[in-house]
């Protein structure tokens, strides 16, 4: 080491800085070919390797620190420069697909973009600019294309992308960066088949069936809070109440107990734990590897780590104190002993919480909130449904809740589907990537996509694209539903729904949240009248929507009234 130091220091500044800029092309192809992730190999790519050249090019004649200044900046400098180039140039994989230089160059132009939770808004934009299929990152693929759904999340299609591994930030398990058991973050298709399996045990129709009284019970919660509203002819936030019936039924699914909003009021902060603490995965996400380094940063990620341990305080609670009905963790535990499976380790239940608070609260919350915004500002589609409701439940019959006639209910589904065409729960956050040691795969005969590369297929899109729903896709109209088909003039392609996303990864829960919300509006609309309070403008809904992996809406002002 000290021969090649002496070597070095009798170069010019020219030929001594050469050493840096080729050891950063060695680096550049060391990131390109293997992708590193963990943060051992990140860390001598980018500070150990630097800090040796420091070391080598440091010099009787010149201070430590010029030196090193000069190193970490040469070698860092030309690191970007020949990284920028690459990814620029037709060399690269996806040299040939449309896209903005930014996008091309890095992911931190869309983590900036998220962090202004308009993702759903900008990826549209490029798809009308650029068409069906936009790289929207240095090694990503954006695609709105029905017909290449099917390879890209069918059975033969991709497992969840990188993007699952940036959200991985975690509270007291410990457990972030192992998404064994946890149904949403698991990567690999044997595991995630395997998370699956376990899942299925509770969204079995018996299972389903049983549910009904835990919703019939929140739902009468829900009822009286309105009910108080009424009586004191004040305004009420109905997207609130709304997401906290949502918030305390997964209590009761999940952990065997109501977190009991609609009881005492959000006293702790939870459901701004639970939003806020969404907002710093929405940006790792895209940016996978800085996860691994904020999980060790005790001051970055307070609310996500506050929402993990406030799961793990109730996975605990669960554990210790058992359930009175057969909950979410009866299943995970296996504590029916319904096969020979080994219950999911205690370490990993706290994922799994997570994962069903996040799935079944804030999507359902969502879709609920945003059917009554459609009802309340568009007051002909409000009556019809009332009418088709009152004809369905005749008044004085008790509480509505015959799902067999909730699934007959021609308007009332086209409604709900017309809503989760325009709001799907997940705005843009449907990423599949290439099986590791795969190569690549084939998405149909038109793309190949390489191996350390994503495909994105955002719903908000997909839904909004005159292809395939027309005429006027950003208009809430539930009649494309009842009349295709019959109408020439409308086109509505089922192929490119995918609310609840599609293929083996799909929504496990979306016939309990179908439940829940044919539930809660059918009974919510026998028994009172809402309306919009006076001075809000309906406008403002899709101006407070959010996309930070799930919807972040804004209040929903309402007037409500004993029918």
């Amino acid at each position: 080491m000290t021969l090649i130091s002496a070597a070095l220091n009798n170069l010019d500044v020219g030929s001594s800085m050469l050493l840096p800029v080729s050891l950063s092309v060695v680096a550049h192809i060391v990131f390109r070919k293997f992708e590193p992730r963990e943060l051992l190999p990140l860390a001598a790519l980018l500070v150990v390797v630097p800090a040796i050249l420091a070391y080598l090019l440091c010099n009787a004649r010149d201070s430590f620190i010029w030196t090193s200044s000069a190193a970490y900046l040469s070698y860092y400098a030309a690191l970007l420069t020949s990284t920028v180039i690459y990814r620029l140039s037709p060399l690269h994989p996806m040299a040939k697909h449309p896209g903005p230089i930014m996008c091309k160059i890095s992911k931190i132009w869309l983590a900036y973009i998220v962090s202004r939770g308009k993702l759903h808004v900008y990826l549209r934009q490029l798809h009308e600019t650029y068409g069906p299929v936009v790289r929207v990152g240095p090694n990503e693929l954006s695609i709105v294309d029905a017909d290449l759904i099917p390879y890209i999340m069918g059975p033969d299609g991709m497992p969840k992308g990188p993007l699952w591994s940036g959200r991985r930030i975690a509270g007291r398990s410990g457990n972030a960066k192992d998404p064994r058991g946890n149904l949403i973050a698991a990567r690999d298709k044997r595991v995630h088949a395997e998370a699956r399996r376990v899942w299925n045990r509770a969204f079995t129709p018996a299972f389903i069936k049983a549910y009904e009284p835990i919703i019939t019970r929140r739902l009468e919660e829900l009822m009286d809070r309105l009910r108080e509203a009424t009586t004191q002819r004040k305004q009420v936030d109905v997207a609130q109440l709304l997401s906290w019936f949502a918030f305390d039924f997964m209590g009761d699914m999940v952990f065997g107990a109501s977190f009991n909003l609609l009881g005492d009021g959000d006293k702790s902060g939870l459901w701004h734990i639970l939003e806020s603490g969404l907002y710093l995965p929405s940006l790792t996400e895209q940016i996978p590897w800085i996860a691994k380094i904020i999980i060790y940063l005790p001051f970055v990620g307070k609310q996500m780590k506050t929402l993990g341990q406030f799961a793990y305080q109730q996975a605990t609670r669960r554990l210790n104190e058992g359930s009175p009905h057969k909950d979410l963790f009866y299943h995970l535990l296996n504590e029916g002993h319904e096969d020979d499976s080994e219950p999911v380790p205690c370490s990993m239940l706290v994922n799994n919480a997570v994962t069903a608070i996040i799935a079944g609260s804030d999507t359902t919350a969502t879709a609920l909130s945003c059917v009554f915004y459609f009802m309340l500002s568009r007051p002909e589609c409000y009556a019809r449904l009332r009418d088709e409701v009152d004809t369905t439940f005749p008044a004085g019959e008790g509480l509505a809740n015959d799902s067999t006639k909730f699934a007959n209910m021609a308007y009332l589904n086209a409604v709900i589907n017309e809503t989760l065409r325009l709001y799907p729960s997940l705005l843009t956050c449907l990423q599949r990537a290439p099986t590791a040691g795969s190569g690549g795969h084939m998405i149909g005969t038109k793309f190949f996509i390489p191996e350390h590369s994503a495909v994105l297929v955002p719903p908000y899109v997909l839904h909004r694209d005159p292809q395939y729903f027309s005429p006027n896709p950003d208009e809430f109209n539930p009649d494309r539903w009842l009349m295709a088909g019959k109408d020439e003039n409308i086109v509505l392609n089922t192929n490119a729904y995918i609310p609840f996303s599609t293929g083996a990864m799909n929504c496990i829960g979306k016939p309990l949240a179908l439940l829940e919300l044919r539930m809660v509006i059918v009974n919510l609309l026998r028994t009172f009248d809402f309306g919009l309070a006076k001075g809000y403008n309906p406008e403002q809904w899709d101006a407070d929507v959010h996309d930070y992996f799930v919807i972040q809406k804004g209040p929903l002002p309402s007037i409500v009234q004993l029918r």
